[in-house]
Order: structure tokens, then sequence, then C-alpha cells
């Protein structure tokens, strides 16, 4: 069986990065995994730390997606870990979470979008599903520190 989440108000809702779940990061709070990944874009600048500031994780997004300041230069090398140390850290944080996610077994994580084929399944499938095996990586990872 395929677990399947993208809504909050779904099953595995908790596996979405929007998922309001404090994670700490590099000595400060980051208020959900999403408002630490989309900060990271533009690591060591002031929009960093206005996007870690964001009451809402829409807003946080709507920062992260704007192109009037230039990307993080290795971008596209370093998005995935920036994903895995967020995801990672999310679930070694909260307990319940970490639950859910083990209880997993061995089943197939997918991130159910239309829009996101890099990381979601895209609305025909065929996307990369880049955060749902990330979670299944991170699921491996604190398995084998069980």
């Amino acid at each position: 069986m395929t677990i399947y989440f993208y809504h909050l108000d779904e099953d595995f809702a908790c596996f979405s990065n929007l998922f309001p779940s404090e994670i700490l990061i590099d000595g400060k709070p980051w208020p959900t995994a999403e408002h630490y990944f989309q900060a990271q874009k533009f690591a060591g600048t002031e929009r960093e730390e206005e996007v870690r500031l964001e009451s809402d994780v829409k807003g946080a997004i709507r920062l992260g997606r704007d192109r009037e300041l230039p990307l993080h230069p290795d971008w596209d090398q370093v998005k995935d870990e920036v994903m895995r140390r967020a995801v990672l850290r999310k679930f070694e944080t909260h307990t319940q979470l970490r639950e859910i996610l083990l209880a997993t077994g061995e089943e197939e994580i997918v991130e159910k979008t239309r829009d996101d084929y890099y990381w979601g399944c895209g609305q025909d499938g065929s996307g990369k599903n880049r955060l749902g095996q990330i979670l299944v990586e991170v699921r491996t990872i604190l398995r084998e520190r069980e």
C-alpha cells in the first residue's frame, strides 16, 4: 500500500512540511520545516531571518518563492540536503510524529501534489516525489537509531 499525503486535514498530514511542528536548527527555532527550507534559499542574508519570523507558513512560502532577491548560488545542488536536514530534525524532535512515520513500515510515501513534479508526484504521477523519498530515508535513519 502506498501512503499519500498533502493536505493538512487528511491522514498523514504531519508528513507535510507545512504541518505546524517547530524545529530547532543552528540554534534558531523555525515554526515549520517549510520555514527552514524556504529561508535557506537566502542563507546568510536578511531575507533568511525574514522568512524565519514570518507568522504564517504561506507567507514564508511566498517570501521563499519571491525572485526579487537571488537564490543561494548553489541552491540546486544543496536543496535536497536542506530538505533532508529539516525533515530529519522534525521527526527527531517530535516523538508523536516520529511514531507515525515509523509505523508506516516499508510502505512507499508519496506527496500527492498536482503541480509539483520535483518534491511531489505531480498530477499525472510522473513526478520525482523527492519529499516522499526523503521521508523514507529519514524513516530508515530513525529506525537504525532505535
